[in-house]
């Protein structure tokens, strides 16, 4: 049976953030932290050793495959940092076209620095992504 390896924990947030070595980026963590929680209205929440999520979803795959995941999150990872908004909605690429100096693959949105970005845009990113996801997954509302 396959265990995913990202789940919720118990670690520390602000812990995980404290030990980031560069200090604009862990700056930039700290923005991340309040901007997602205030607009997300979630708690942060470690999710494995790395990824930083709002809220939780339960998803079922066609194939029989299913799991929990964060509605959004982020990862001050060492080169980028990783933003995780949902997938599957055309809404996100309207508004990633606004963000800013950014890259995307399917799952995630990489910058480097906040100040890269517009942060209405960014906080419109979060609300889009919960919206998205709480519609495809009624029943984690």
């Amino acid at each position: 049976m396959y265990d995913p390896k990202t789940r919720a924990t118990d670690a520390d947030v602000a812990e995980f953030i404290e030990n980031i070595e560069h200090p604009k980026k862990r700056e930039d963590a700290y923005q991340l932290l309040q901007l997602f929680e205030e607009t997300s209205g979630y708690p942060a929440k470690m999710w494995g050793p790395s990824i930083i999520g709002f809220g939780s979803y339960h998803y079922v795959y066609a194939s029989g495959h299913s799991g929990d995941a964060p509605l959004v999150g982020f990862s001050p990872r060492k080169a980028k940092i990783s933003l995780y908004f949902a997938t599957g909605d055309t809404e996100r690429d309207k508004l990633l076209s606004k963000l800013g100096k950014h890259t995307s693959g399917k799952a995630c949105v990489y910058i480097n620095k906040l100040d890269d970005v517009d942060m209405d845009v960014l906080k419109a990113l979060v609300l889009q992504s919960i919206a998205f996801l709480q519609k495809m997954y009624p029943e984690n509302k």
